[in-house]
């Protein structure tokens, strides 16, 4: 008889959660789903088409320009006067600005320096800076930071999708993690139970003392309330899990309860996430999103600095338009013009010379924040790598572990069926055995998060 309840007692042992391959929802699929549709990768998305549509607006400053200007006073059939002046105009790069222009006026009450040939009055000129403006002007240090700007959205866009692709994947290992636990808890619940029936089966026959039922029967309860606490986590993981599932349209749909997580994870998880080439080589930081994003701030800070700094030199301003009736045109006067000059100097530049300062500050700052970044990820690469070898390592030390334990139990169980061991002892032997599975499992997780920390430091979600 006690041969009999010992092959029940290890029959009960030998129970495994089976798994259905049709149902595991993989960590590659969860992946294409964050990747596709979840909000916050779109927002980073459109973040860099506002960039995109910040720079057309920054060439709309180079656009060419047609004006008109229209005037006409008529009084009692008399008209006073008539004044037509259109130009075009086409800014370039170097503070020069291309001009044609064409005007004609009439009215017997006509200011004498309106006064034109009949035909009118056609124009040919330019306008350009030689101090303030020259070089760089409000408009080319516009477009200049819009382009600037587009490759730090695009770095920031990497950035914020790879945030939102490793808080994903922490509610993924944490759903794996918890479902682990049920699945162990479920095991030795049902063991505990055909352990508790064969022991009422030996009390009835005398074999066994009747406080070993209400042992045996603790350790069914103790079991049972384990499982269920893991139960509840296991609900609030997936709940947690499907935030980052949605659908096109942006409709967000919950996991159901059948599905459960990859069970191959630590064989995919490295390849998914691209960490082994990171493990087994050099990682470069030169094209790295953060950066990238640091050095365009550094870089609109420059344009910046060098705005101010064209702003010390005086304001010169000089135009010249050559000047002929329609007719005449092909038949260059060199008399025939019209030239302006603008000069403007301030004579203590306190305004300039503060604002430049205040630039230079903010470069050396961006600089100093970009000089500290490169050393801290390279720590941080390093930390990470010799964090998930020793995670390997620790894997193998609590695998081996694990099955000492259990070769543990399996003695002391056999000592049992002799009538040479007690319920207590084989408590006490499977606790230490269920112990060291949560700590696997715990060890597991962390592995498996340690790999998604090496990817967010390597910021590339392609």
């Amino acid at each position: 008889m006690r041969f009999s309840i010992y092959i029940v007692m290890l029959f009960g042992l030998s129970v495994v959660g089976q798994t259905n391959p049709s149902k595991q929802f993989s960590y590659n699929e969860f992946l294409g789903f964050v990747k596709k549709y979840h909000p916050m990768v779109k927002s980073a998305n459109l973040n860099i088409d506002a960039a995109q549509a910040n720079l057309m607006k920054a060439r709309g400053g180079f656009d060419p320009k047609i004006e008109v200007d229209f005037d006409q006073k008529k009084f009692k059939d008399t008209e006073y006067y008539s004044i037509l002046n259109s130009s075009f105009k086409i800014p370039t790069w170097y503070g020069i600005e291309l001009k044609a222009g064409f005007e004609d006026t009439s009215g017997a009450y006509l200011n004498p320096q309106n006064t034109l040939p009949n035909q009118g009055l056609t124009a040919v000129g330019i306008n350009f800076s030689l101090g303030q403006g020259l070089f760089i002007n409000q408009r080319m240090a516009d477009l200049r930071k819009a382009k600037l700007q587009v490759n730090l959205s695009q770095a920031e866009q990497k950035l914020q999708a790879v945030a939102v692709l490793y808080e994903a994947s922490v509610a993924y290992f944490n759903w794996k993690k918890n479902y682990n636990e049920v699945v162990l808890y479920d095991v030795y619940a049902k063991n505990a139970q055909i352990r508790f029936t064969g022991i009422q089966s030996l009390i009835r026959e005398g074999d066994k003392r009747a406080i070993d039922s209400t042992e045996a029967g603790i350790i069914v309860k103790n079991r049972l309330l384990s499982l269920e606490d893991s139960k509840l986590k296991l609900n609030k993981a997936r709940l947690e899990l499907s935030n980052f599932l949605w659908l096109e349209n942006n409709i967000p749909f919950e996991l159901a309860e059948e599905l459960i997580p990859e069970e191959n994870l630590e064989q995919t998880i490295q390849e998914t996430l691209r960490t082994n080439d990171l493990l087994n080589g050099d990682f470069s930081i030169t094209n790295h999103p953060k950066i990238n994003a640091l050095q365009s701030k550094v870089d609109i800070l420059t344009v910046d600095k060098k705005l101010k700094a064209n702003m010390i030199l005086p304001k010169v301003d000089l135009g010249y338009s050559y000047l002929s009736q329609p007719s005449y045109f092909d038949e260059y006067q060199f008399q025939d013009y019209k030239i302006g000059l603008n000069v403007a100097f301030p004579l203590f530049l306190r305004k300039e010379r503060g604002d430049l300062k205040i630039a230079k500050f903010k470069v050396q700052d961006a600089q100093l924040d970009l000089d500290l970044e490169k050393v801290q990820l390279k720590n941080k690469i390093n930390a990470q790598q010799i964090e998930i070898q020793s995670l390997v390592k620790q894997k193998d030390i609590i695998t081996n572990l694990v099955k000492d334990y259990n070769t543990m139990l399996t003695s002391e169980e056999r000592l049992f069926s002799f009538g040479e061991s007690s319920i207590f002892l084989i408590n006490s032997r499977e606790n230490n055995l269920v112990s060291s599975q949560l700590s696997r499992i715990n060890i597991e997780n962390r592995y498996f998060i340690s790999n998604a920390e090496l990817f967010k430091i390597m910021a590339n979600p392609e």
